[in-house]
C-alpha cells in the first residue's frame, strides 16, 4: 500500500515559504516515525491474553517492539516464568505469509492489522491450542510445544469442539469438521454458489454487529448451529487493483442503505452430519441475527434477533429437537437499540436457572439478572455508572465484574454481588483498565492503561489483589504527550482534550487543529495518553490540537447519543464549534480565527461538512475516507440512526455532503483509500464530482489501499502531507 503522488486538482489563493508549509523532517519527522513503526508505542505487549482451566497459566500472543508478527506464549502464575509455544517462523521457513481475499476482508472487518498467529483456540481442557498461519491450521500441544498440521488450507474461524476431538472450520463457502484422531475433514453442508454460503457471518454482522461468527458448537459437542447466508439479492460492488488494471476486480457483496439485505436463517446439523433443523422465529419481523450463545450445557441456547429499524429485538430460547424457539424477553426504542458489543450476553448461570443481562432501558447501561424464563430479577449495577460491558461471573463467590466509570473518560473495573447492592470499584489509577475472566471465575488477567503514559497486564483475584504481572517488551515512552483533559464549559459541557506544543509559550496565540470523530460508536476523549501521541506530533510543529465529544457520541446516556436521529451533522457541528469556543474561552492561547479540522471515516465525513458549512469558523479542512452519501453506506449502520431512505428522504437529504458543495469557500483536502470496501472510494469521488461541476476547487490525495492504514512509512507520508496542508493554510495570512 503505497500513497500517489497529490493530483493537482487545487488552485490556492495564495503562495508561502517552502519554510512556512513543510513538515519537519528533522526529529520530528524521526518522532512521528517511531509512532507508526510501534503503533503508538503497544506492539510488545502482551495480546489477548486468556487464563487456562486451572487459573495457573496465561496463554498469549506478542510481538516485538518494531515487528508486528505475533507469537505464541505461555506464562506461569505461580513464578512468573515464560515461554515461548509456537513462533510463525517455524512455519514459514523465511517464506511471505499468504492470504486469501477473504480472509483480508475478514481482518479489515476485525481491525487487525498485525501478522503472524492473530488469534488462537484453546481446547476446554486447557490442553491444546489451536492456531492459523498463511491459510493452515496448526494444533500444538501446551505440554510439549509439539504441533500437528491440520488437513487442508484457507479455513475461516476454527474453532475446537468443547471435547477437544474436533475443530469446525468454514471453507469454501462451505462447514466442515477436522476428526483430530484421523486429521480428516469432512463437510456438514452443501449447495454454496457464488451467492449462498454456509457458516460464515455476513458482511454488516461482522463489520457493524461485532460478530464474527457464522456457527456454534453445542456444549456437549454433537451438534453445530450455523449460518446460512443467501445474498442472491444483495448488490454486488466491484474493487480494482487500479495498479494493476490487468487483474480481475474483486467481487463484493455489499447492501447499501434501503437495498436488501443478504438472507439469512440458521440451521442445526449433527456433527456425524445429516439432515438440517432450522431455527424458527419471525424472520420476516426480526431479519437481524445480533447475537448467538450456546455455551452452558444447563442453559438454552438463546439468540438475540432485530428487526431492520433496529428499534426492537427479542431474545429467543431455541429447542434444538425441533428448532421451535420461545421468547425471553424483548425490547424497544423508539429511536435505536444499540447493541452490546463487548459483553457475553446473555451470560447463563451454570445450573441455567438464571442469566445476566444488559440493557439501556432505563436510560443508560445497566446489567440485570432474569430468571431462566426471561423475567426480571433485580439491577445489578446503577444507573450512576457509565457501564462499558460485563466482564463474567464467579458463581462461587456469587458476584460478577464489569467495566464501568462514574467519569465516562475512564474506565475501570468494577465487583457487584449477585444478590445485589452496592458494587466495588477494584481500580484506582487514573485510565483504562480491561480483564477477562477465567473459567472458574476466581481469576482474571487485568490489562491497565494508565493516564500517565505505564502500562501493564497482570494476573489478579477476586479482591483485586495482584498474584503475577506478565512482561511486555515495548519501548516505553520516551515523552508523555502533554495532553490536559477538560471540559468545555459550555451547556451541557463536553468533555475535551488540550495537546499543546512541548515548547509552548503562555500569551501566545495558537492556530487550532480539532482531531474530531463526533459521531456514534466511538469517544474521542479518553484517559488512555497513548491516543494523543500523533496530536502531540501535530502540536510540536506549532499548533493546539484539541479533541472535543458532544451529543451523539456514547457513553453518557441514552438521551445524550439519540438526540441526532435523523440528522448526522447539524448537532454535532453546533457542539464542535460551540465546544472550541467555550474552550477559547477558558484557555485564551486558542487562535479561532485560524481553525482547521481533520478526521478519517465518520470523522472525515464531519471534516469535509464542517469546512463546506461553515467557512465563517473553520479555515482549512481535511476529509479521510468520508461517508459522502448515506445512501450509499451500509444498512445496518446507515438506517439505525437516518431510518430507511425510501421512508425518510430528508434524512438523507440534510446529511448527505453533496448538498451543500456549492458552499466550499475554503481549502478542502480529500484522501482515500482506492480498494477501501467499507467506506467506497465512491464517496469521495461523488463529492469530488459535485464540487467540479459547481466550479469548486479541492485538493485529492488517493492511497493505494483500504480503510485501514497501518504501514508505517505510508502513515508518515499520509500525515507530512496533512501537516503540510495546515500549514499552508493556517500558518499564513488570510
Amino acid at each position: 500500500m503505497r500513497s500517489l503522488p497529490l493530483l493537482a486538482l487545487a488552485t490556492l489563493a495564495f503562495a508561502a515559504p517552502a519554510s512556512a508549509i513543510r513538515a519537519d523532517d528533522d526529529a520530528r519527522l524521526q518522532y512521528f516515525r517511531d509512532l507508526a513503526e510501534t503503533r503508538n508505542f503497544t506492539l510488545g505487549r502482551p495480546v489477548s491474553p486468556k487464563l487456562t482451566p486451572d487459573g495457573e497459566h496465561v496463554i498469549f500472543l506478542r510481538a516485538q517492539s518494531r515487528n508486528p508478527t505475533l507469537r505464541l506464549y505461555e506464562f506461569a502464575v505461580a513464578d512468573g516464568s515464560e515461554r515461548e509455544l509456537f513462533s510463525p517462523e517455524q512455519i514459514l521457513a523465511g517464506n511471505e505469509e499468504h492470504l486469501t481475499a477473504e480472509e483480508k476482508a475478514r481482518r479489515e472487518r476485525q481491525r487487525q492489522s498485525l501478522r503472524g498467529f492473530t488469534a488462537f483456540e484453546s481446547s476446554k481442557d486447557g490442553a491444546n491450542l489451536l492456531v492459523s498461519l498463511s491459510g493452515k491450521l496448526y494444533v500444538v500441544e501446551r505440554a510439549t510445544g509439539k504441533f500437528t498440521e491440520l488437513t487442508g488450507r484457507n479455513w475461516i474461524d476454527p474453532r475446537f469442539s468443547p471435547d477437544g476431538r474436533f475443530v469446525a472450520a468454514a471453507r469454501e463457502r462451505e462447514l466442515f469438521v477436522i476428526d483430530l484422531a484421523t486429521n480428516r475433514e469432512r463437510s456438514l453442508t452443501t449447495g454454496a454458489t457464488a451467492t449462498l454460503s454456509h457458516g460464515v457471518a455476513e458482511f454488516v454482522a461482522q463489520e457493524e454487529m461485532n460478530r464474527d461468527e457464522g456457527f456454534w458448537w453445542s456444549p456437549d459437542s454433537t451438534t453445530l448451529l450455523y449460518q446460512e447466508t443467501d445474498e442472491s439479492e444483495v448488490e454486488t460492488r466491484y474493487i480494482a487493483n487500479a495498479l494493476h488494471p490487468e487483474e480481475q476486480p474483486i467481487t463484493f457483496a455489499y447492501p447499501k442503505a434501503g437495498s436488501p439485505n443478504a438472507r439469512v436463517r440458521l440451521g442445526l446439523v449433527p456433527v456425524d452430519g445429516g439432515p438440517t433443523t432450522w431455527l424458527q422465529w419471525d424472520a420476516a419481523r426480526f431479519p437481524y441475527v445480533a447475537r448467538v450463545n450456546w455455551s452452558s450445557p444447563r442453559a438454552p441456547l438463546t439468540v438475540l434477533v432485530q428487526n431492520r429499524e433496529q428499534t426492537e429485538q427479542a431474545l429467543l430460547a431455541v429447542d434444538t429437537r425441533t428448532g421451535a424457539t420461545t421468547e425471553l424477553l424483548r425490547e424497544a426504542d423508539a429511536a435505536w437499540l444499540n447493541l452490546d458489543a463487548d459483553s457475553p450476553t446473555p451470560l447463563w448461570t451454570r445450573d441455567g436457572a438464571r442469566f445476566l443481562w444488559t440493557t439501556e432501558r432505563r436510560g443508560a447501561w445497566q446489567v440485570e439478572l432474569h430468571d431462566a424464563s426471561g423475567k426480571f430479577l433485580r439491577e445489578l449495577t446503577p444507573l450512576t455508572l457509565s457501564l462499558r460491558n460485563l466482564v463474567g461471573l464467579d458463581e462461587t463467590s456469587g458476584v460478577m465484574f464489569a467495566r464501568g466509570s462514574l467519569d465516562s473518560r475512564e474506565v475501570h473495573l468494577w465487583r457487584f454481588p449477585l444478590a445485589g447492592g452496592p458494587g466495588t470499584q477494584l481500580t484506582r489509577d487514573v485510565g483504562h483498565h480491561a480483564a477477562s475472566i477465567g473459567e472458574n471465575g476466581s481469576r482474571l488477567v487485568h490489562a491497565l492503561d494508565r493516564f500517565n503514559g505505564t502500562y501493564g497486564v497482570e494476573v489478579i483475584d477476586g479482591d483485586g489483589r495482584s498474584l503475577a504481572v506478565l512482561r511486555s517488551v515495548a519501548e516505553a515512552l520516551p515523552q508523555r504527550p502533554t495532553t490536559e483533559l477538560t471540559l468545555a464549559k459550555n451547556a451541557p459541557a463536553f468533555d475535551a482534550a488540550i495537546t499543546r506544543p512541548r515548547d509552548f509559550v503562555a500569551g501566545r496565540k495558537y492556530p487550532v487543529i480539532l482531531s474530531v470523530y463526533a459521531g456514534p460508536t466511538a469517544k474521542r476523549v479518553n484517559a488512555t495518553i497513548r491516543d494523543y501521541l500523533p496530536d502531540q506530533w501535530m502540536a510540536d510543529q506549532g499548533y493546539i490540537v484539541v479533541r472535543l465529544d458532544g451529543r451523539g457520541t456514547p457513553w453518557k446516556g441514552r438521551d445524550w447519543e439519540r438526540v441526532i436521529k435523523g440528522n448526522f451533522i447539524d448537532i454535532a457541528l453546533h457542539d464542535q464549534i460551540a465546544g472550541l469556543t467555550a474552550l477559547a474561552a477558558q484557555y485564551p492561547e486558542l487562535d479561532l480565527s485560524r481553525v482547521g479540522v481533520t478526521g478519517w471515516s465518520f470523522g472525515g465525513y464531519f471534516s469535509a461538512m464542517a469546512t463546506i458549512r461553515r467557512p465563517d469558523f473553520f479555515r482549512a479542512g481535511v476529509a479521510g475516507a468520508p461517508v459522502v452519501t448515506w445512501e450509499n453506506y451500509d444498512t445496518h449502520y446507515t438506517e439505525r440512526y437516518l431510518g430507511l431512505p425510501q421512508a425518510h428522504p430528508e434524512a438523507y437529504r440534510v446529511s448527505d455532503v453533496t448538498t451543500y458543495a456549492a458552499e466550499l469557500r475554503r481549502p478542502l483536502l480529500l484522501i482515500h483509500g482506492l480498494t477501501d470496501d467499507n467506506v467506497y472510494f465512491q464517496h469521495t469521488l461523488q463529492l469530488a464530482d459535485a464540487l467540479f461541476m459547481a466550479g469548486k476547487p479541492y485538493e485529492l490525495l488517493p492511497m493505494l489501499g483500504t480503510h485501514m492504514v497501518s504501514d508505517p512509512a505510508i502513515k508518515l507520508r499520509q500525515q507530512q502531507r496533512i501537516l503540510e496542508f495546515f500549514n499552508l493554510n493556517l500558518k499564513t495570512a488570510p
